[in-house]
Protein backbone atom coordinates (compact mmCIF):
# COMPACT_ATOMS: atom_id res chain seq x y z
CA UNK A 1 0.00 0.00 0.00
CA UNK A 2 3.10 2.02 1.12
CA UNK A 3 4.54 1.81 -2.55
CA UNK A 4 1.40 2.66 -4.38
CA UNK A 5 1.03 5.73 -2.63
CA UNK A 6 4.46 6.67 -3.22
CA UNK A 7 4.07 5.67 -7.13
CA UNK A 8 0.94 7.54 -7.31
CA UNK A 9 2.46 10.63 -5.54
CA UNK A 10 5.58 10.36 -8.46
CA UNK A 11 3.29 10.18 -10.99
CA UNK A 12 1.28 13.19 -9.90
CA UNK A 13 4.43 15.45 -9.14
CA UNK A 14 5.61 14.69 -12.86
CA UNK A 15 2.00 15.10 -14.23
CA UNK A 16 0.90 17.82 -13.11
CA UNK A 17 3.26 18.92 -10.00
CA UNK A 18 2.33 21.33 -7.12
CA UNK A 19 0.03 24.39 -6.62
CA UNK A 20 2.58 26.63 -5.13
CA UNK A 21 0.94 29.90 -3.65
CA UNK A 22 2.11 33.01 -4.37
CA UNK A 23 4.81 33.23 -1.60
CA UNK A 24 6.84 30.50 -3.26
CA UNK A 25 5.86 31.46 -7.30
CA UNK A 26 5.29 35.34 -6.61
CA UNK A 27 3.07 37.13 -8.26
CA UNK A 28 0.34 39.47 -7.23
CA UNK A 29 -2.87 38.92 -5.10
CA UNK A 30 -5.74 41.32 -4.42
CA UNK A 31 -8.95 40.67 -1.99
CA UNK A 32 -11.93 42.59 -2.46
CA UNK A 33 -15.24 42.49 -0.39
CA UNK A 34 -18.44 41.14 -2.29
CA UNK A 35 -20.30 44.08 -2.39
CA UNK A 36 -22.56 45.97 -4.62
CA UNK A 37 -22.22 44.22 -8.25
CA UNK A 38 -19.12 42.48 -7.73
CA UNK A 39 -18.91 38.55 -8.55
CA UNK A 40 -16.95 35.63 -10.21
CA UNK A 41 -18.32 36.58 -13.51
CA UNK A 42 -17.66 39.81 -13.13
CA UNK A 43 -14.02 39.94 -11.64
CA UNK A 44 -13.17 37.35 -14.69
CA UNK A 45 -14.74 39.97 -16.94
CA UNK A 46 -12.28 42.60 -15.59
CA UNK A 47 -9.23 40.57 -15.66
CA UNK A 48 -10.22 39.90 -20.07
CA UNK A 49 -10.74 43.66 -20.02
CA UNK A 50 -7.26 43.87 -18.75
CA UNK A 51 -5.77 41.62 -21.13
CA UNK A 52 -4.27 39.37 -17.61
CA UNK A 53 -7.34 36.63 -17.89
CA UNK A 54 -5.09 33.33 -18.39
CA UNK A 55 -5.35 29.70 -17.23
CA UNK A 56 -2.55 30.62 -14.44
CA UNK A 57 -5.41 33.02 -12.49
CA UNK A 58 -6.66 31.72 -9.54
CA UNK A 59 -10.18 33.26 -8.16
CA UNK A 60 -11.71 31.65 -4.84
CA UNK A 61 -14.28 32.87 -2.69
CA UNK A 62 -13.07 32.96 1.66
CA UNK A 63 -16.39 33.41 2.98
CA UNK A 64 -16.13 34.40 7.37
CA UNK A 65 -19.15 34.90 9.96
CA UNK A 66 -19.18 38.28 9.35
CA UNK A 67 -18.03 38.95 5.17
CA UNK A 68 -17.25 37.06 1.86
CA UNK A 69 -14.50 38.25 0.16
CA UNK A 70 -13.00 37.08 -3.21
CA UNK A 71 -9.34 36.43 -3.85
CA UNK A 72 -7.67 36.69 -7.81
CA UNK A 73 -3.94 35.47 -7.53
CA UNK A 74 -1.89 36.52 -10.61
CA UNK A 75 1.13 36.43 -11.89
CA UNK A 76 4.05 39.39 -12.69
CA UNK A 77 1.96 42.01 -13.23
CA UNK A 78 4.05 45.89 -13.50
CA UNK A 79 2.71 48.28 -10.90
CA UNK A 80 0.02 50.25 -13.58
CA UNK A 81 -1.35 47.11 -14.35
CA UNK A 82 -2.40 46.09 -10.65
CA UNK A 83 -3.53 49.89 -10.12
CA UNK A 84 -5.81 49.41 -13.22
CA UNK A 85 -7.22 45.95 -12.01
CA UNK A 86 -7.38 47.43 -8.36
CA UNK A 87 -9.22 50.04 -9.39
CA UNK A 88 -11.65 48.50 -11.38
CA UNK A 89 -12.56 46.21 -8.59
CA UNK A 90 -13.39 48.99 -6.08
CA UNK A 91 -15.87 50.52 -8.92
CA UNK A 92 -17.62 47.42 -9.52
CA UNK A 93 -17.99 46.63 -5.71
CA UNK A 94 -18.60 50.22 -4.99
CA UNK A 95 -15.74 51.01 -2.97
CA UNK A 96 -12.31 52.61 -1.99
CA UNK A 97 -9.40 51.73 -3.54
CA UNK A 98 -8.11 51.12 -0.58
CA UNK A 99 -10.85 48.86 0.73
CA UNK A 100 -8.99 46.60 -2.08
CA UNK A 101 -6.35 44.84 -0.84
CA UNK A 102 -3.10 44.16 -2.91
CA UNK A 103 -0.28 41.67 -1.71
CA UNK A 104 2.45 41.65 -4.10
CA UNK A 105 5.46 39.31 -4.55
CA UNK A 106 8.31 38.98 -6.79
CA UNK A 107 9.03 36.12 -8.36
CA UNK A 108 13.02 35.97 -7.71
CA UNK A 109 12.00 36.26 -3.71
CA UNK A 110 9.38 33.83 -4.60
CA UNK A 111 11.86 31.18 -5.86
CA UNK A 112 14.90 32.12 -2.99
CA UNK A 113 11.86 31.46 -0.11
CA UNK A 114 11.58 27.93 -1.90
CA UNK A 115 14.93 26.83 -1.89
CA UNK A 116 15.52 27.70 1.97
CA UNK A 117 12.43 25.89 2.13
CA UNK A 118 14.41 22.82 0.52
CA UNK A 119 17.75 23.41 2.49
CA UNK A 120 15.78 23.65 5.97
CA UNK A 121 14.74 20.42 5.23
CA UNK A 122 17.69 19.00 3.93
CA UNK A 123 19.36 20.15 7.19
CA UNK A 124 16.72 18.96 9.41
CA UNK A 125 17.38 15.30 8.11
CA UNK A 126 20.76 15.88 8.51
CA UNK A 127 20.91 16.59 11.94
CA UNK A 128 18.57 14.30 12.60
CA UNK A 129 20.46 11.39 11.20
CA UNK A 130 23.43 12.93 13.51
CA UNK A 131 21.42 13.00 16.55
CA UNK A 132 20.01 9.05 16.14
CA UNK A 133 23.36 7.76 15.17
CA UNK A 134 24.74 9.47 18.14
CA UNK A 135 21.79 8.18 20.76
CA UNK A 136 21.60 4.82 19.46
CA UNK A 137 23.33 3.64 16.07
CA UNK A 138 23.37 4.40 12.41
CA UNK A 139 20.85 1.92 10.82
CA UNK A 140 18.13 3.83 12.94
CA UNK A 141 19.09 6.50 11.51
CA UNK A 142 18.43 5.45 8.10
CA UNK A 143 15.07 3.76 9.37
CA UNK A 144 13.68 7.01 10.54
CA UNK A 145 14.52 8.98 7.72
CA UNK A 146 13.19 6.73 5.61
CA UNK A 147 10.23 6.95 7.15
CA UNK A 148 9.88 10.78 7.65
CA UNK A 149 10.35 10.83 3.77
CA UNK A 150 7.49 8.51 3.39
CA UNK A 151 5.15 9.98 5.50
CA UNK A 152 6.26 13.70 3.46
CA UNK A 153 6.14 12.24 0.50
CA UNK A 154 2.52 11.01 0.83
CA UNK A 155 1.22 14.35 2.39
CA UNK A 156 2.78 16.00 -1.09
CA UNK A 157 1.22 13.33 -3.35
CA UNK A 158 -2.01 14.54 -1.52
CA UNK A 159 -1.39 18.49 -2.40
CA UNK A 160 -0.60 17.27 -5.98
CA UNK A 161 -3.39 15.24 -6.65
CA UNK A 162 -6.37 17.32 -4.92
CA UNK A 163 -4.44 20.21 -6.94
CA UNK A 164 -4.56 22.14 -3.05
CA UNK A 165 -2.42 25.13 -2.94
CA UNK A 166 0.89 25.50 -0.98
CA UNK A 167 1.06 27.79 1.02
CA UNK A 168 3.61 29.02 4.54
CA UNK A 169 0.69 27.33 6.73
CA UNK A 170 1.26 24.13 4.36
CA UNK A 171 4.82 24.22 4.85
CA UNK A 172 4.04 24.79 8.86
CA UNK A 173 1.88 21.72 8.60
CA UNK A 174 4.71 19.34 7.01
CA UNK A 175 7.15 20.42 9.61
CA UNK A 176 4.65 19.10 12.13
CA UNK A 177 3.96 15.88 10.57
CA UNK A 178 7.92 14.98 10.46
CA UNK A 179 8.13 16.34 14.33
CA UNK A 180 5.33 13.35 15.23
CA UNK A 181 6.59 11.11 13.13
CA UNK A 182 10.12 11.72 14.18
CA UNK A 183 8.62 11.54 17.73
CA UNK A 184 6.39 8.15 17.26
CA UNK A 185 9.60 6.37 15.33
CA UNK A 186 12.09 7.55 18.44
CA UNK A 187 9.51 5.72 21.00
CA UNK A 188 9.53 2.75 18.91
CA UNK A 189 13.37 2.48 18.76
CA UNK A 190 14.07 3.56 22.36
CA UNK A 191 11.98 0.14 23.54
CA UNK A 192 14.33 -1.71 20.95
CA UNK A 193 17.39 -0.20 22.41
CA UNK A 194 16.20 -1.27 25.78
CA UNK A 195 15.21 -4.69 24.82
CA UNK A 196 18.00 -5.25 22.75
CA UNK A 197 20.37 -4.59 25.84
CA UNK A 198 18.03 -7.19 27.85
CA UNK A 199 18.19 -10.04 25.52
CA UNK A 200 21.73 -9.39 24.73
CA UNK A 201 22.60 -12.94 26.65
CA UNK A 202 20.41 -15.06 25.15
CA UNK A 203 19.93 -16.39 21.82
CA UNK A 204 17.40 -14.72 21.09
CA UNK A 205 17.09 -13.20 16.86
CA UNK A 206 17.04 -9.31 16.08
CA UNK A 207 13.75 -9.98 14.80
CA UNK A 208 12.11 -11.10 18.19
CA UNK A 209 13.52 -8.02 19.28
CA UNK A 210 11.58 -6.10 17.35
CA UNK A 211 8.47 -7.77 18.01
CA UNK A 212 8.25 -8.09 21.06
CA UNK A 213 9.00 -4.39 21.42
CA UNK A 214 6.25 -3.52 18.87
CA UNK A 215 3.78 -5.03 20.84
CA UNK A 216 5.29 -3.57 24.09
CA UNK A 217 4.69 0.00 22.52
CA UNK A 218 1.60 -0.50 20.50
CA UNK A 219 -1.49 0.69 22.62
CA UNK A 220 1.11 3.93 23.53
CA UNK A 221 1.61 4.57 19.81
CA UNK A 222 -2.12 4.43 19.25
CA UNK A 223 -3.33 5.89 21.95
CA UNK A 224 -1.32 9.38 21.40
CA UNK A 225 -2.02 8.91 17.68
CA UNK A 226 -5.65 8.90 18.37
CA UNK A 227 -5.52 11.60 20.98
CA UNK A 228 -3.42 13.91 18.15
CA UNK A 229 -6.15 12.93 15.66
CA UNK A 230 -9.16 14.24 17.33
CA UNK A 231 -8.75 17.55 17.70
CA UNK A 232 -7.54 17.83 14.05
CA UNK A 233 -10.60 15.93 12.93
CA UNK A 234 -12.52 19.31 14.95
CA UNK A 235 -10.11 21.90 13.38
CA UNK A 236 -11.16 20.10 9.64
CA UNK A 237 -14.53 19.65 10.77
CA UNK A 238 -15.23 23.14 11.99
CA UNK A 239 -12.65 24.69 9.40
CA UNK A 240 -14.61 23.74 6.20
CA UNK A 241 -17.90 23.16 7.81
CA UNK A 242 -18.97 25.89 10.04
CA UNK A 243 -16.27 29.06 9.42
CA UNK A 244 -15.49 28.10 5.32
CA UNK A 245 -12.16 28.78 6.21
CA UNK A 246 -10.35 26.98 3.17
CA UNK A 247 -6.82 27.54 4.45
CA UNK A 248 -7.78 26.15 7.44
CA UNK A 249 -9.20 23.40 6.10
CA UNK A 250 -6.69 22.43 3.97
CA UNK A 251 -3.79 22.31 6.67
CA UNK A 252 -5.73 20.37 8.71
CA UNK A 253 -6.22 18.01 5.91
CA UNK A 254 -2.68 17.89 5.43
CA UNK A 255 -1.90 17.39 9.19
CA UNK A 256 -4.92 14.56 9.24
CA UNK A 257 -3.23 12.68 6.70
CA UNK A 258 0.93 13.24 8.07
CA UNK A 259 -0.49 12.29 11.45
CA UNK A 260 -2.09 8.87 10.29
CA UNK A 261 0.61 8.19 7.60
CA UNK A 262 3.97 8.63 11.08
CA UNK A 263 1.72 6.39 13.22
CA UNK A 264 1.69 3.57 10.60
CA UNK A 265 5.28 4.27 9.25
CA UNK A 266 7.03 4.28 12.97
CA UNK A 267 5.37 0.33 13.01
CA UNK A 268 5.06 -0.77 9.80
CA UNK A 269 8.33 0.88 8.23
CA UNK A 270 10.60 2.09 9.88
CA UNK A 271 10.93 -0.72 12.49
CA UNK A 272 10.71 -3.35 9.83
CA UNK A 273 13.74 -1.82 7.90
CA UNK A 274 16.14 -1.70 11.31
CA UNK A 275 14.91 -5.47 11.24
CA UNK A 276 16.13 -6.35 8.21
CA UNK A 277 19.38 -3.80 8.25
CA UNK A 278 20.49 -5.06 12.03
CA UNK A 279 20.13 -8.74 10.92
CA UNK A 280 22.71 -8.46 8.08
CA UNK A 281 25.69 -7.61 11.01
CA UNK A 282 27.73 -10.68 12.17
CA UNK A 283 26.20 -10.55 15.54
CA UNK A 284 22.75 -11.48 14.78
CA UNK A 285 22.80 -13.11 11.04
CA UNK A 286 22.98 -16.28 12.51
CA UNK A 287 19.26 -16.00 13.72
CA UNK A 288 18.10 -14.30 10.74
CA UNK A 289 14.65 -15.45 9.59
CA UNK A 290 14.19 -16.74 12.90
CA UNK A 291 10.28 -15.41 14.56
CA UNK A 292 9.15 -16.59 17.59
CA UNK A 293 5.25 -16.91 17.25
CA UNK A 294 1.92 -17.59 19.02
CA UNK A 295 2.52 -19.59 22.89
CA UNK A 296 6.08 -18.40 21.65
CA UNK A 297 5.99 -14.83 21.60
CA UNK A 298 3.74 -15.21 24.82
CA UNK A 299 6.41 -16.85 26.65
CA UNK A 300 9.54 -14.20 25.27
CA UNK A 301 7.30 -11.37 26.56
CA UNK A 302 6.52 -12.98 30.01
CA UNK A 303 9.84 -14.76 31.02
CA UNK A 304 12.26 -13.13 28.98
CA UNK A 305 13.62 -16.00 28.02
CA UNK A 306 13.40 -17.80 24.21
CA UNK A 307 11.66 -21.18 24.11
CA UNK A 308 14.03 -23.93 22.32
CA UNK A 309 13.12 -24.05 18.62
CA UNK A 310 13.77 -27.42 18.81
CA UNK A 311 11.16 -28.12 21.69
CA UNK A 312 8.36 -25.97 19.87
CA UNK A 313 8.68 -27.38 16.51
CA UNK A 314 8.20 -30.89 18.21
CA UNK A 315 5.21 -29.82 20.15
CA UNK A 316 3.79 -28.19 16.49
CA UNK A 317 4.30 -31.40 14.62
CA UNK A 318 3.04 -33.38 17.66
CA UNK A 319 0.08 -30.99 17.81
CA UNK A 320 -0.59 -31.61 14.09
CA UNK A 321 -0.18 -35.80 14.38
CA UNK A 322 -1.90 -35.54 17.52
CA UNK A 323 0.71 -37.17 19.72
CA UNK A 324 1.93 -36.49 22.84
CA UNK A 325 5.29 -34.85 23.50
CA UNK A 326 7.71 -35.74 26.25
CA UNK A 327 8.32 -33.02 28.15
CA UNK A 328 11.78 -32.26 29.13
CA UNK A 329 13.97 -32.53 32.27
CA UNK A 330 14.15 -29.16 33.64
CA UNK A 331 10.04 -28.65 32.77
CA UNK A 332 9.43 -31.88 35.07
CA UNK A 333 11.78 -30.39 37.70
CA UNK A 334 11.02 -27.05 37.48
CA UNK A 335 10.61 -26.71 41.31
CA UNK A 336 13.26 -28.64 43.86
CA UNK A 337 12.41 -31.35 45.71
CA UNK A 338 10.67 -31.23 48.92
CA UNK A 339 13.20 -32.75 51.91
CA UNK A 340 12.18 -35.84 53.46
CA UNK A 341 10.67 -35.56 57.21
CA UNK A 342 13.45 -37.15 59.40
CA UNK A 343 12.16 -40.13 61.18
CA UNK A 344 11.16 -40.46 64.89
CA UNK A 345 13.04 -43.03 67.10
Amino acid sequence: ASGLLVLVTIVSLFAQGLNLGIDFKGGVAFEVPVQGSISIDVVEDILKSEGVFDDGIKLQTLKSETESRIRIQLGDQSPEKVTAIQTALAEKAKLTVNDVSVSTVSSTWGRSITMKAVNALLVFFLVVSIFISFRFEWRMAISAIVAMAHDVAISVGLYSVLGLEVTPATVVAFLTILGFSLYDTIVVFDKVHENTSRFSGSKVSYGDVVNVSMNQVLMRSLNTSLAAVLPVLSLLVLGSGVFGAVALREFALALLVGLATGAYSSIYIATPLLGLLKERSAQYVSGRGQLSLGADMEHLMSTGAPVSRRASASASAAASTGTAVRPPVDAILSHPPRPRKKSRR
